[in-house]
């Protein structure tokens, strides 16, 4: 069975977000793993756990570029197995709006990326956080790196055509609520108290 153009496309574009991940998580392990500790906006010092011994961590489900690469290469497959060329047939209004989305998305990330960075804090979720970060594009939005994640996402369903990545995102966009963003919430509320609890009620959690 030849395998469609659609799923060709997203299964590339897949396996090149893994490899630039892949690249990026090699970068931070020769680098030292994980930021030292950094002074918390209220002047104390980020501990290793909390008042209550919870791990200084928030616990989420899985590495978010994990999870949208996972429902990238699910919709390659069904896009493979089942062929749904709905959004194919608009080739080039295709490409350009996908290209449009994807690089909206990174510049996202980069500018959240370097926020986290000038506060010297841990990015992945998985470590601890040791600043909060709240000025720059966080001012708009309390989750630039998810946000710009999605758009990079929809970009490549919406070049590549593909009616099932995009027919994804509804459920991907649930599991990174309800497995990451939520679990960060609580972390950081635990950590940071009212500072945090003052910062997420003026900013939204997306847009």
């Amino acid at each position: 069975m030849a395998i469609s153009q659609t799923a060709r496309i997203l299964a590339g574009g897949t396996a090149v977000l893994a490899i630039v991940f892949g690249i990026r998580v090699a970068m931070r392990a020769m680098a030292g793993g994980s930021a030292a500790a950094a002074p918390r906006s209220d002047g104390s010092e980020a501990s290793a756990a909390d008042g209550r011994g919870a791990p200084d961590v928030a616990g989420v489900i899985a590495l978010p570029p994990l999870i949208f690469l996972g429902f990238l290469a699910a919709a390659a497959v069904l896009e493979a197995v089942v062929p749904f060329p709905v959004l194919a047939a608009h080739a080039f209004p295709g490409y350009l709006a996908g290209a449009a989305l994807a690089a909206g998305g990174f510049v996202m990330i980069v500018m959240g990326t370097r926020r986290f960075q000038a506060a010297g804090t841990n990015i992945p979720p998985n470590l601890p956080t040791t600043a909060l970060v709240v000025d720059g594009i966080y001012r708009r939005t309390r989750n630039p790196l998810y946000l710009g994640l999605t758009l990079l996402y929809l970009g490549l369903a919406v070049a590549a055509g593909s009616f099932w990545a995009v027919g994804l995102v509804v459920p991907l966009l649930w599991v990174i609520n309800t497995g990451v963003i939520a679990r960060e919430e609580h972390y950081l509320e635990r950590k940071f108290g009212d500072a945090y609890r003052a910062y997420k009620a003026r900013v939204r959690r997306w847009v």
